[in-house]
C-alpha cells in the first residue's frame, strides 16, 4: 500500500503525523518538510521551550531515518562531530569511529554555542554530503539533513554564525508561542506520556527520496523563475542592506517552491509560493547596514517592502 501512495499523500501523511506533536503549527511544519524535500538544511531559531527539538525529532521519526543529536557547547571539538580514527591494538591499524554527523537526520542543538572551528566542521557535511577524517573522505548516507536550533535571546557565551554558514541553511524558521487553546492541548496531550514517544513512522527514507525526486519534476514557469531572481537581486541593491542574498539563495528558493507545490497538491509553482517562503529562505541571508540597525529596522520590514515593490514579470496588473 505504501509503495502506491502518490507523493502528495506521502507528504501530507508526514505533516499530519508531526502535527500530533507540534500542535497548531501546520504552516511551520510544511516549511520544515519543504526544506527536507528540497534537500536543504534547516535553522530553527526561537526562544527556549517552544518545541524546536521536538519538531526535528518528530520529522525524523515520521520518515523513519536514522537520527542523531549533537548538543553544541564551547568545549566541543570537530572530531566530536565527524568522528575519529583510533588505533586498534589487535589489528595493528587505525579504526574509524564515526561521529554523530554520520546519521541521516542530524539535530544540532544550540549551534551558536560552539566555537567557529567546530561550527565549520559541519560545513563540508552540509555542502558536500561527506566528511574528511585523517585524509580519508567518507560519503554520508542519503537522505541527509541538518536541523540546527539556536536561541536568539541568549548572547552570553555564544558565537554568532558567520554569513558563510548561515548561507548553507536553506531556510530559517520560527515556531512562535502557541495560542491559549493550543497550549491547553499541549498540556492535555502530555498528561501521561509525551506524544513523540508514541509517534509512528508513516514513511520510509525511500519515500523521502521519492519526494525529493518528484520535486525535480514540478513545473516552474519562466515568469516565476524571473520573479525569484528579481526578488533576490533586489536585496543586493537595497539602500538599507549591506549584504544581499547570494545566487545560492535563488537556487534554494527554486528548490523550495517546488517542494512546497507538492505539499499543496500541485504539479506547478505559483508566485504565491515564492512570497510564502521569502522570509524563511531570504531572511537569514540579508544583512542590514549598521545605519539601518541603529534605526531599529528589521530584516522582515525590508522584505515586506521588496514583496510590495517587486512585481511578477509578465503578470497582468
Amino acid at each position: 500500500m505504501k509503495e502506491t501512495r502518490p507523493v502528495t499523500r506521502i507528504a501530507q501523511d508526514i505533516v499530519e503525523n508531526v502535527s500530533k506533536v507540534i500542535i497548531g503549527k501546520r504552516p511551520v511544519i510544511e516549511r520544515a518538510l519543504a526544506a527536507v524535500i528540497a534537500q536543504g538544511h534547516l535553522l530553527i531559531e526561537d526562544v527556549p521551550g517552544v518545541g524546536k527539538t521536538m519538531l526535528a525529532k518528530s520529522i525524523s521519526v515520521s520518515i523513519g531515518c536514522s537520527f542523531k543529536r549533537i548538543q553544541f557547547t564551547p568545549d566541543l571539538l570537530p572530531s566530536d562531530i565527524v568522528g575519529v580514527s583510533i588505533y586498534n591494538q589487535s589489528t595493528g591499524g587505525f579504526q574509524f569511529r564515526p561521529g554523530p554527523v554520520m546519521a541521516q537526520v542530524v539535530l544540532v542543538d544550540e549551534i551558536n554555542r560552539a566555537t567557529p572551528k567546530t561550527q565549520s566542521a559541519l560545513l563540508e557535511a552540509m555542502e558536500e554530503l561527506q566528511v574528511s577524517v585523517d585524509g580519508v573522505t567518507r560519503p554520508l548516507d542519503k537522505p541527509f539533513v541538518v536541523m540546527a536550533t539556536q536561541n536568539p535571546i541568549e548572547y552570553e557565551g555564544t558565537f554568532p554564525l558567520p554569513e558563510a554558514q548561515l548561507d548553507r541553511f536553506l531556510m530559517r524558521i520560527s515556531l512562535g508561542y502557541p495560542s491559549f487553546a493550543e497550549e491547553l492541548s499541549v498540556i492535555e496531550g502530555q498528561e501521561q506520556v509525551h506524544p513523540v514517544d508514541q509517534l509512528l513512522t508513516v514513511a520510509s527514507s525511500d519515500d523521502l527520496i521519492k519526494l525529493q525526486e518528484a520535486a525535480k519534476n514540478i513545473y516552474v514557469d519562466s515568469t516565476v523563475r524571473e520573479y525569484i531572481v528579481s526578488l533576490v537581486e533586489a536585496t543586493r541593491s537595497h539602500e538599507d542592506v549591506s549584504l544581499g542574498a547570494s545566487p545560492r539563495a535563488s537556487l534554494g528558493m527554486f528548490r523550495a517552491v517546488r517542494a512546497m507545490a507538492i505539499l499543496q497538491d500541485r504539479d506547478y509553482v505559483i508566485p504565491d509560493d515564492v512570497k510564502d517562503l521569502a522570509y524563511a529562505v531570504l531572511g537569514h541571508r540579508v544583512i542590514l547596514s549598521s545605519s539601518a540597525r541603529m534605526r531599529g529596522l528589521q530584516t522582515s520590514q525590508v522584505l515586506d517592502g521588496l514583496l510590495e515593490t517587486v512585481s511578477v514579470p509578465g503578470a497582468s496588473h
